[in-house]
């Protein structure tokens, strides 16, 4: 079930759950005209969605696409001014760029710029992990390489891209061989699962396809960190029969994968995929906080809590209202922030909310409103400095910083 159609705008927790069946005919859809032609193209036109992260010098690089080019420009000043986009993929291909499968980047530890998307097959909801890396501070591209070494036309989507401290990279995406294979032998298979590649050679070659889970949800983002030599990910789940709450578990840069523990309880039973992924952050104490979305039956929107590694989540806190979404977490030292969008009946809302004591008071600021598309807000961190990045169509690439 596809939830992102393109003509639907403000697409909150509400809509979601009238396309599930689970709430009454209440939900209001604005449904929108795309312009003939977009400002933010260069040689075709940008998807609205991107991604952003802060070098060790402060530089701000962006990452967005046209349906068929990847293209990276920089900010020296916070968002004030941007480079012209240089293209990633000469050699035009399909790229995906919808809310949870945007093309995302990262920055290694000796200014490397690594990049990735999905590149989609011609069978529906199939794709394939592609990567290229800068090693001249973005002036030129590797040609793409795919990732894994599966080739089949099935699904491979939703890639997540992190750095570990050492250099290493660690690629996860979701992926459906198995619910193949199970398919071919006649048997039940709940949902996709999850594999994942590493890089010890600033991305010149990857080995892998580690499955780190069975069983994750089929299109809901994977929120990543850095831990020591391995990453954790965190992820939509499917339990027995149906129910899509959180998991969490460590990909070890040998392939292996640490158990997989239950990280959220709402008992969120629903036949759908609500397009919907969580993030994930670590604080100077190794202490997880994370933020989800959920309609569980007693507790439904966008919630923070800190993470046990295995156990429910404590200090848990509803965020925002009923149409608030897509939230995204960072900390720096003890200092927690959170951002999200939040349709208000006019207009989508940009809101960011500070914690200076680990996860326990909040304050809430609302930070910008547009009533055009805009995209999923990420939140970055500098020099101990939160700024919220949010691509939209008036205000291309714009950055707040979080007071």
């Amino acid at each position: 079930m596809k939830l992102n159609a393109p003509r639907f705008r403000h697409a909150g927790p509400a809509r979601v759950a009238k396309a599930c069946g689970l709430w009454p005919a209440l939900t209001i859809l604005v449904l929108i005209s795309l312009p003939a032609a977009n400002s933010l193209a260069q040689g075709g036109r940008a998807n609205i969605n991107a991604s952003a992260t802060f070098d060790s010098d402060g530089v701000l690089w962006a990452v967005d696409a046209t349906p068929e080019h990847v293209r990276v420009r920089r900010s020296k000043d916070f968002g004030g001014n941007w480079s012209e986009a240089v293209v990633v993929n000469p050699e035009p291909e399909p790229v995906s760029a919808t809310g949870d499968s945007r093309p995302k980047i990262a920055v290694g530890g000796d200014g490397e710029l690594y990049v990735t998307w999905t590149r989609p097959l011609e069978r529906p909801f199939t794709g394939e992990i592609r990567f290229s890396r800068s090693l001249d501070q973005g002036r030129s591209w590797s040609p793409p390489i795919t990732v894994h070494a599966d080739r089949q036309q099935i699904t491979h989507r939703f890639d997540a891209i992190e750095v570990t401290k050492d250099g290493r990279i660690f690629i996860a995406w979701i992926d459906k061989r198995d619910l193949e294979l199970a398919k071919a032998a006649d048997q039940p298979y709940r949902g996709a699962a999850v594999y994942f590649a590493v890089s010890d050679d600033r991305g010149a070659s990857f080995r892998g396809d580690y499955r780190l889970t069975e069983h994750s949800c089929e299109c809901c983002r994977i929120a990543t960190q850095a831990d020591g030599d391995g990453v954790l990910a965190f992820w939509r789940h499917i339990f027995e029969p149906n129910i899509r709450d959180h998991a969490l578990a460590r990909m070890n840069p040998d392939g292996s994968s640490g158990p997989t523990h239950r990280a959220t309880f709402d008992q969120w039973a629903v036949d759908a995929c609500p397009h919907h992924g969580p993030s994930l952050a670590i604080d100077d104490r190794d202490q997880l906080h994370a933020v989800w979305f959920t309609l569980g039956p007693e507790n439904s929107g966008v919630f923070y809590g800190r993470l046990e590694r295995g156990g429910a989540p404590i200090a848990r806190r509803r965020i925002g209202g009923e149409r608030a979404e897509h939230a995204d977490i960072a900390v720096a030292g003890s200092e927690i922030a959170l951002v999200w969008r939040e349709f208000n009946g006019a207009g989508m809302q940009l809101w960011g909310s500070r914690s200076s004591d680990r996860g326990q008071t909040w304050s809430d600021t609302l930070l910008a409103t547009t009533t055009n598309q805009s995209a999923q807000p990420q939140l970055l961190v500098r020099n101990g400095r939160f700024h919220a990045y949010w691509h939209t169509l008036e205000e291309p690439h714009r950055v707040l910083t979080l007071p």
